[in-house]
């Protein structure tokens, strides 16, 4: 029986971790790719099915500083990406709000309007911050969080085709070295 090397038991070693390495780099990339693809067209789904449309160019809501800058490079554009869902609920949305109530949140005018129950005024302010706090809440917390993990998630997979990629030319490589030796 032929004595063998040390050295090509540690290839061997080697070379089944890398093909261990290149399977796993492999089946984490393509799970991190499903999970961009489903957050993806989950968020475009759900936006599109609101039917949320900036305001068009030129248009006196784009006017307000506090709007415009942020707005204008989606103009008349449809809400459907996460990007776009931050935009309009901090740029749109929130300073909306900031004009209801002088600025007072759903929390202060709800408490007011319990406190005073004949209050229509306040009655309608806190319906109408309420509605608008809990868009702001869902585009950011729905569209904009998930469309951002969607976006890491595409990250985590590239970087793990990638390292897969280069583990498989490292396995190849070391089987290589094993037949020469």
């Amino acid at each position: 029986m032929p004595k063998v090397s040390k050295r090509k038991i540690i290839d061997k070693v080697l070379i089944m971790f890398g093909v261990v390495a290149t399977i796993a780099l492999l089946v984490i990339g393509g799970l991190a790719w499903w999970a961009y693809s489903f957050t993806s067209s989950n968020v475009y789904n759900e936006l599109a099915s609101q039917k949320i449309f900036f305001p068009p160019k030129g248009s006196p809501e784009l006017a307000n500083p506090k709007i415009g800058p942020y707005l204008d490079q989606y103009a008349g554009e449809q809400l459907l990406t996460g990007p776009q869902a931050r935009a309009y609920a901090n740029h749109f949305i929130a300073v909306h709000l900031s004009e209801v109530a002088n600025g007072q949140t759903y929390a202060q005018v709800s408490a007011e309007s319990l406190a005073n129950p004949s209050n229509v005024q306040l009655k309608q302010e806190s319906q109408t911050l309420f509605q608008g706090e809990t868009l702001r809440g869902l585009l950011l917390g729905d569209a904009y969080a998930f469309s951002t993990v969607g976006q890491i998630a595409r990250i985590v997979a590239i970087v793990c085709f990638v390292a897969g990629g280069v583990m498989a030319i490292l396995v190849l490589l070391g089987l290589g070295h094993l037949a020469t030796t």
